[in-house]
């Protein structure tokens, strides 16, 4: 696999085990899993409690990772595979849901806070560091809710299902636009 030095890690987030594999907090884990499909590679190899491939996009090597700690515990296994290669924090970008931004929206970021996403909270935790890219798929509800965790924890809607496969579409795209092109650049045409 030949590419040009600059490699991308793209870590989704979500929950392991089947009970969770459709719910609206493992958004990041389907990405992954379609941007494996669209690079042909697996994202199957155990790496810092990690399901872990890679594949490359634009020339650039992108390593995809899927950690198995389960969504409040993602930093452990970030922080392990940001050291076990030496890897930067600005070649890193994070796939998370997000309960406060509307369903199908996207939000592209080169950094910032955790929003109240327990995930890019434990990672911004053991990293010690914001300064990382993220991409936020939003899966708010059109309501107002009585219990949060119960709703991310659910299987999507219905309606939210069939429009699921555009939204992951979109946002693989996002994330293709962002390794070849750079954040601004997905950010202008995918925000």
């Amino acid at each position: 696999m030949e590419n040009s030095g600059e490699r991308w890690l793209i870590v989704g987030l979500g929950n392991p085990g089947a009970e969770y594999e459709k719910t609206r907090h493992n958004l990041g884990f389907m990405l992954i899993e379609l941007l494996a499909t669209r690079l042909q590679t697996s994202v199957k190899r155990v790496e810092c409690r990690s399901l872990f491939g890679r594949g490359e996009i634009g020339g650039k090597l992108v390593e995809l990772a899927m950690p198995q700690t389960f969504m409040n515990l993602s930093g452990s296994a970030v922080g392990c595979l940001m050291s076990a290669d030496e890897r930067q924090e600005t070649s890193l970008l994070v796939i998370s849901d997000d309960i406060a931004i509307p369903f199908g929206t996207m939000r592209m970021r080169p950094k910032g806070s955790h929003g109240g996403q327990n995930g890019l909270r434990s990672i911004i935790d053991h990293l010690k560091t914001q300064d990382f890219a993220r991409l936020r798929i939003g899966i708010g509800p059109d309501h107002p809710l009585t219990n949060a965790s119960r709703f991310v924890l659910d299987k999507f809607s219905k309606n939210e299902a069939a429009e699921l496969p555009d939204i992951l579409d979109r946002a693989a795209d996002a994330i293709e636009t962002a390794v070849t092109s750079g954040i601004e650049a997905a950010m202008a045409k995918f925000n």
